[in-house]
C-alpha cells in the first residue's frame, strides 16, 4: 500500500496563490510538506492512513491498493454495512463527507462506523478528530432532508486477535490493513522507497495540459448519482455556510474587474462564462470548496454566501453571479468589458498611450 500523488489534479498546480494545505494539516506523521508550491512527502515515512485522500478536494491523492469507489459499491452489498480499519479500509479518515453521505443514502440498512480503535492506533489524534468532524457534518447535512444517519460504534467489534487470525489465513492486504500493519508491510514491499528519498512533484508538459482540463472528482459523481435517487424533501432548508465543507454558494461584488482568472482556473468548471466573457456563472453542485477562486481573486470580489441551500442537491442550477457590458474595440475589433468612455479595449488603450509617449519623447528630443 503506497501513497500516489497526481500533481495535475492539485489546486496548487494551478496557481501559486493557492493556500490549500489540507493534506499537510491532516498527515499524522508530518511527512507531507509544501515544496515549490506543491505537496511532497517521504514514501517510506507514510503510514498509508489515507487521511490526505479523504480531505483533498480534487482527489489528487490516492492509495495504490485501495479504491474508495470500489469500497463504496462493495459495502452496499453487505447486509449490515460496517466500516472498520480492522476489516475493510485503511482508516475511516480515507472517506470524505461526500462518501459518507452517499453511503448513508444508498445503503438499505444503517451504516455503522467502528471508532473503537481510534485511540489505540498510535496516530489517532489528528485522524480521530477529522473522523468525528466528518461524522458530525454528515449527520447534520442528512438531517436537513432525510431521516437517515450514520451510526457509531465505540466498542471493539473486531478484536486484535481476530485481526491477527485473519492475517494468518491469508486475507488480502486491503481487507487487513491497519496503520500498525502498514508499518510492518512497508519494510518488505519492493516499492518501498528509502527513508531519505523524498517524492517531489514535477509539472511536465503532459501535466500542464491536464491542469487546464476540468475534472469532476469521482466522489462528487457518486454523491450526485445518489441524490438523484433520493426522494426530494417537502421543503428545502438552508444550512450555515460553515457547516458544509465540500460545496458552497457564492456571490460577486462590484469590485470584480472581469479579469477571467476565476473561471479559467476553477478545477471543476463550477465557475464558467461564454465566448465573449459577458457573465460569470456558478454551479454549486460542481463547487469543491477548494477556495482557489478566492485565493486568486485580486480584488477579493468573490464571496461565500452565509447559507447553503439544500435545494442545490436536488435541483442543481447554474446561477449568473455577475453580468458585464461587452463591446467591440474600435481599434482591434476584439470584445472587452466596457465601463464607459471611448470604445477601446484596455490593451489598445495601453498601446495608444505608449505610442503617444514615444512620439512625445521623440519630439522633445528633436526640439533639444
Amino acid at each position: 500500500m503506497s501513497l500516489v500523488f497526481d500533481p495535475a489534479l492539485c489546486v496548487r498546480a494551478s496557481s501559486k496563490s493557492s493556500e490549500c494545505s489540507r493534506c499537510v494539516d491532516i498527515c499524522p506523521v508530518d511527512t507531507i510538506t509544501i515544496s515549490e508550491n506543491l505537496p511532497s512527502f517521504v514514501p517510506a515515512d507514510c503510514v498509508g492512513c489515507g487521511g490526505c485522500v479523504g480531505v483533498c478536494p480534487t482527489e489528487a491523492f490516492s492509495l495504490s491498493d485501495f479504491s474508495t469507489m470500489e469500497f463504496f459499491f462493495g459495502l452496499l452489498k453487505e447486509p449490515e454495512p460496517f466500516v472498520s480499519c480492522k476489516s475493510n479500509l485503511p482508516c475511516i479518515a480515507t472517506l470524505s463527507v461526500e462518501h459518507l453521505i452517499s453511503l448513508a443514502l444508498a445503503s438499505a440498512e444503517s451504516v455503522t462506523l467502528d471508532l473503537a480503535h481510534c485511540g489505540s492506533c498510535g496516530y489517532g489524534e489528528s485522524l480521530a478528530s477529522a473522523i468525528e468532524r466528518n461524522i458530525e457534518e454528515t449527520n447534520f447535512i442528512l438531517s436537513s432532508f432525510s431521516d437517515k444517519e450514520l451510526l457509531v460504534s465505540r466498542e471493539a467489534a473486531i478484536s486484535e486477535a481476530e485481526s491477527s487470525a485473519a492475517e494468518e489465513e491469508g486475507l488480502s492486504r486491503r481487507s487487513l490493513f491497519t496503520i500498525k500493519g502498514a508499518m510492518k508491510q512497508k519494510r518488505t514491499f519492493e516499492e518501498a522507497v528509502a527513508a531519505d528519498e523524498r517524492f517531489v512533484s514535477v509539472i511536465d508538459d503532459a501535466a500542464i495540459s491536464r491542469i487546464r482540463a476540468k475534472h469532476i472528482p469521482a466522489r462528487r459523481k457518486i454523491l450526485y448519482t445518489t441524490l438523484k435517487r433520493t426522494p426530494k424533501p417537502e421543503r428545502y432548508e438552508v444550512i450555515p455556510e460553515g457547516e458544509i465543507s465540500f460545496a458552497s454558494q457564492k456571490y460577486i461584488d462590484e469590485s470584480c474587474t472581469n479579469c477571467q482568472i476565476c473561471y479559467r482556473i476553477c478545477p471543476s468548471g463550477a465557475l464558467s462564462s461564454d465566448a465573449k466573457s459577458s457573465f460569470i456563472g456558478f454551479d454549486a453542485m460542481l463547487c469543491l470548496k477548494c477556495r482557489l477562486c478566492h485565493d486568486v481573486c485580486e480584488p477579493g470580489a468573490i464571496r461565500m454566501q452565509e447559507g447553503f441551500e439544500i435545494k442545490e442537491f436536488f435541483e442543481p442550477s447554474q446561477r449568473t453571479l455577475v453580468k458585464f457590458d461587452i463591446k467591440r474595440c474600435n481599434e482591434c475589433g476584439g470584445y472587452f468589458t466596457y465601463r464607459g468612455g471611448e470604445m477601446i479595449c484596455p490593451r489598445c488603450s495601453v498601446e495608444e498611450e505608449e505610442s503617444f509617449t514615444l512620439h512625445m519623447n521623440a519630439r522633445e528630443g528633436k526640439l533639444i
